[in-house]
């Protein structure tokens, strides 16, 4: 049963996330006018108020999802957020999308669900203070490095570099979002308040959106979405083996296969990534025919 709801949570939160990202994509550009002008329309618009609401859904169903499950379970299952997404570009902004998207979208997702359920994560306790401070610390050497490196070279590396840092810190910060839930749970607002993973979740979480708008900023999107969409579980599992001591199914013939899959997963993402639109302008097409 807490498998289950942590499944549930997990999806919910991969929802919330694609329609929060859609939702203000397309507020923040509907303005026509610059600067300060710009900035109030946004604001004003409604779409930006519900990017906002979607994503403190997001925020609550990843609480949910990792009181119940594993962090090797639920960041995984984040990756459904492009297929999430694909389906709402054509539901919702009527978008037309080629039969490679479609295909890489449906391969993405047999393969997610067959790596989590062949590797079947399980187990965890809450970690040492040595371990945290040992996973805080390499956490914090790493996304120095990538974002040194991302101070030269070409826009694509730069973007990479920024991305595979929003990557780590989301998934740090998903084992903060794991540790201050059982703070609020066993002790309440004020355990919540004594705790210090609360303030490390603050500190993680204003990071991740700084890296994130420097890895957008820097490089084109079909470079840093899939690094943040591939590294942030790859990274989430790590944490959760070695912080939360979860266990995997680790057999010679398990292993292959998780490999297997996993291959498909990051060729699924790139080719979505890569084939679809970069904008969320509606297809004029579809337009026409609903008028």
């Amino acid at each position: 049963m807490t498998t289950a709801l942590a499944v549930v949570f997990g999806v919910g939160t991969a929802l919330s996330n694609a329609l929060a990202v859609m939702a203000q994509h397309v507020a923040s550009t509907a303005g026509r006018r610059r600067g300060w002008g710009w900035l109030r329309d946004v604001i004003r618009h409604p779409l930006w108020l519900l990017g906002w609401i979607a994503l403190g859904g997001s925020l609550v169903c990843q609480s949910v999802a990792l009181h119940f499950g594993p962090l090797s379970l639920v960041q995984p299952l984040l990756v459904s957020e492009l297929v999430i997404a694909l389906a709402a570009r054509r539901l919702w902004r009527r978008q037309r999308l080629s039969r490679r998207a479609w295909m890489s979208a449906l391969l993405t997702s047999v393969a997610l669900a067959g790596a989590l359920r062949l590797s079947s994560p399980h187990g965890g306790v809450a970690p040492s203070p040595r371990a945290w401070v040992d996973g805080v610390l390499v956490t914090v050497v790493v996304v120095v490095a990538l974002v040194l490196a991302a101070r030269g070279g070409s826009p694509n590396r730069r973007a990479a570099a920024f991305a595979t840092a929003t990557a780590v810190l989301w998934a740090v910060e998903a084992t903060f979002i794991k540790s201050a839930t059982d703070a609020l749970l066993q002790g309440g607002v004020a355990g919540l308040l004594r705790s210090w993973t609360l303030y490390a979740l603050v500190v993680a979480g204003v990071g991740g959106l700084t890296t994130e708008q420097l890895a957008l900023r820097e490089g084109p999107l079909r470079v840093s979405q899939p690094l943040i969409v591939i590294v942030d579980p790859v990274v989430s599992v790590i944490y959760g083996i070695a912080l939360f001591r979860e266990h995997l199914s680790t057999s010679p013939a398990t292993l292959a296969l998780v490999g297997l899959c996993g291959v498909v997963v990051v060729g699924g993402v790139v080719v979505m990534t890569d084939a679809v639109p970069e904008t969320l302008v509606p297809d004029p097409r579809a337009s026409r025919r609903e008028s």
